[in-house]
């Protein structure tokens, strides 16, 4: 192998490793985010009651729609990796040689 695709290789988990960091660090903002009351609503500091949760009885997706969509990308994935092994076997064989 040479220098240069060892470097690229490198560098190119280097820049994924990146990608992930920042995507992490531009959705850790959002995930520790609350509530904070507008000033002037009175001198009350005494914290409110806990918020009541409604769940949604009318739409979403239901599951075996979701279902459906997971093996669907499965199938879909697995379908490309079965593509691609194709057709980087007759490289492999002309990297190789024949062995006779």
């Amino acid at each position: 192998m040479t220098v240069i695709r060892r470097m690229g290789r490198a560098v190119s988990r280097l820049a994924a490793v990146a990608a992930v960091l920042l995507a992490g660090a531009a959705t850790a903002p959002a995930a520790f985010a609350t509530r904070v009351p507008p000033p002037g609503l009175g001198s009350n500091t005494t914290p409110a009651g806990p918020v009541p949760v409604h769940t949604v009885l009318v739409g979403g997706t239901p599951g075996w729609q979701i279902a459906l969509l997971t093996v669907g990308a499965a199938v879909l994935a697995a379908a490309v990796a079965v593509f691609l092994d194709r057709m980087r076997s007759p490289r492999r064989a002309q990297l190789t040689g024949d062995a006779h």
